[in-house]
C-alpha cells in the first residue's frame, strides 16, 4: 500500500469536507490530468493522482448529480507506471507538476491518449490521425515561470490551493532561472514571473506589484507590473527555430526553446509548397519569421500591440507584413495557408471564421488544449475542412498539459 506524497487536500481548500471513504478503481487519465473512475452507482468520480488500473481508497469531496471529485488517501494496488516524485518539494505540498508520480514515459503515453479520447468524444472521430509525440527532456526545461512571493523568497502554489511552498529548487526550471530561486529575494513583491533565454543568457524578472527590495543576481533585468502595462520596452532575447528573437516583458514566447524548435519545424514541414502565408495570434513572430526566413510571404496578424512591436523588429528585412488586429476585425486576403496559435480557448467561431475568410487549401492549428482542439475540429470539419494529422509535442513534461500541430486540408476543386 501506498500513501500518496501529495498534500491532504481536505487541508488546501481544493474540496469539502469528505462524506464517504470508498475503493475504486479508476479507468483513464482525462483532460486536466485527473482519473476518472466509477462508484457502484455508475457516477463518474474524478481521482486527482490515481492511475488507470490502480484500485485506490478515496474521500468523497465535491458532490455532484452526475460527477464527484475525491482525494486520493491510499493506493491499494499501485500501477507499473506509478513512481516516486524526483522533486522533493512534491512531498511539502508544491502543486507545479501534478505528474511526478508517473513514470516519463507512460506521461506520453497518458497525454496522446487524452488528445485521443477528446477527438473521439467531441468531434466524433472514431480513429483519430494521432502522430505519436515529439519527445523532449523533462527536466531543466523552463525558461518562464510565475511564481508567489513568501516573506520575499520565491514559492509555488500548493497543490489545489493559492497557499504557497517555499522552494529553493525546481526540477523543470532552467538552471539559468532556478539559480534566481536560491540567490533571489523578492521583498514588497505579491506575485513575480522569471523568464529566459536558455541560449543568450538574457534573464527578466517582472514584479506584482512592484517590489521596492529585489535583491537578484548581476545582470538580470526587473520591471514592474505597472512598467509592463505602460509598455516600458523591457525585454529579452531567445534563439529558436534558427533565428534570435526579442520578448518583451509582455510578451508571450514559448516556454521552453528546443519545443518552439520543435512547433516551428512542424508547422514549415506542414507549409509543403505554400507561397503565401497567413499567420493568425502571431505573437512575437515565431512562425511568421520562421516560414519568411524560408520564402514565403507572410502577413502576421496580432491584437497585442507589446507583441506585435515585437514581431515588427523580429521579421524586418523578411517579406513580412504586421498587421495590429484582432482576428475578429481582420480583413482577410487570400492566402495558400494559415497557421493559427489561439490562447487556451482555441479558435472558436470567430478564429474559424477569420481563417477560413483567406480561403487557404490548409489550416495549420497550434493548440494547447485537446478539448480546444477537438470543438475546433468540429467547427473546421463543418466548413469542408478534413482533418489530416494531430502531433502531440512535450512541452511540459510532468503535467498532463500537451501541445498539438494539427493538420486541415480543403478537398481538391
Amino acid at each position: 500500500m501506498i500513501r500518496p506524497s501529495s498534500p491532504d487536500l481536505r487541508h488546501a481548500g481544493a474540496v469539502s469536507e469528505p462524506i464517504e471513504d470508498l475503493e475504486l478503481t479508476p479507468t483513464a487519465l482525462v483532460a486536466g490530468g485527473d482519473a476518472l473512475a466509477h462508484d457502484a452507482d455508475g457516477r463518474v468520480v474524478f481521482v486527482p493522482g490515481a492511475l488507470p488500473g490502480e484500485r485506490v481508497r478515496v474521500a468523497l469531496g465535491e458532490v455532484r448529480r452526475d460527477f464527484a471529485r475525491a482525494e486520493l488517501i491510499e493506493v491499494i494496488d499501485a500501477s507499473p507506471n506509478r513512481v516516486e516524485p524526483p522533486c522533493p518539494h512534491v512531498a511539502a505540498g508544491c502543486g507545479g507538476c501534478p505528474w511526478q508520480h508517473i513514470e516519463v514515459a507512460a506521461q506520453r503515453d497518458f497525454r496522446r491518449t487524452i488528445v485521443i479520447d477528446s477527438l473521439r468524444r467531441i468531434a466524433r472521430i472514431a480513429d483519430p490521425p494521432v502522430e505519436p509525440a515529439v519527445e523532449l527532456p523533462s527536466e531543466a526545461y523552463r525558461t518562464s515561470v510565475r511564481l508567489l512571493s513568501a516573506r520575499g523568497r520565491p514559492a509555488y502554489r500548493r497543490a489545489g490551493s493559492h497557499q504557497p511552498v517555499e522552494v529553493d529548487s525546481c526540477l523543470v526550471l532552467h538552471p539559468l532561472l532556478a539559480a534566481l530561486l536560491s540567490t533571489g529575494t523578492f521583498d514588497g513583491a505579491r506575485e513575480m514571473e522569471l523568464r529566459g533565454g536558455a541560449r543568450t543568457g538574457d534573464r527578466l524578472v517582472v514584479a506584482h506589484p512592484k517590489a521596492s527590495r529585489l535583491n537578484l543576481p548581476q545582470g538580470v533585468q526587473a520591471v514592474s507590473t505597472a512598467e509592463v502595462r505602460r509598455g516600458k520596452h523591457v525585454c529579452y532575447h531567445e534563439e529558436a527555430g534558427g533565428r534570435r528573437w526579442q520578448i518583451s516583458a509582455g510578451s508571450f514566447f514559448q516556454v521552453r526553446p528546443d519545443g518552439a524548435d520543435a512547433l516551428t519545424d512542424l508547422v514549415v514541414a506542414a507549409a509543403s509548397d505554400a507561397e503565401r502565408v497567413t499567420d493568425l495570434y502571431a505573437g512575437v513572430g515565431l512562425f511568421a519569421g520562421v516560414l519568411a526566413a524560408a520564402g514565403r510571404r507572410v502577413v502576421a496578424v496580432e491584437a497585442h500591440r507589446i507583441a506585435a512591436e515585437d514581431a515588427r523588429r523580429n521579421l524586418a528585412g523578411l517579406d513580412a507584413r504586421i498587421v495590429v488586429s484582432d482576428v475578429a476585425r481582420y480583413k482577410p486576403v487570400p492566402t495558400d495557408l494559415v497557421v493559427a496559435d489561439p490562447s487556451r480557448a482555441g479558435l472558436r467561431a470567430e478564429g474559424v471564421a477569420a481563417a477560413l475568410a483567406t480561403e487557404p487549401a490548409r489550416v495549420v492549428l497550434v493548440s494547447c488544449d485537446p478539448a480546444a482542439l477537438a470543438r475546433d475540429t468540429v467547427l473546421l470539419s463543418a466548413e469542408g475542412y478534413a482533418l489530416a494529422s494531430v502531433t502531440p509535442v512535450d512541452l511540459f513534461p510532468h503535467t498532463a498539459h500537451v501541445e498539438c500541430v494539427s493538420i486541415f486540408d480543403r478537398p481538391a476543386r
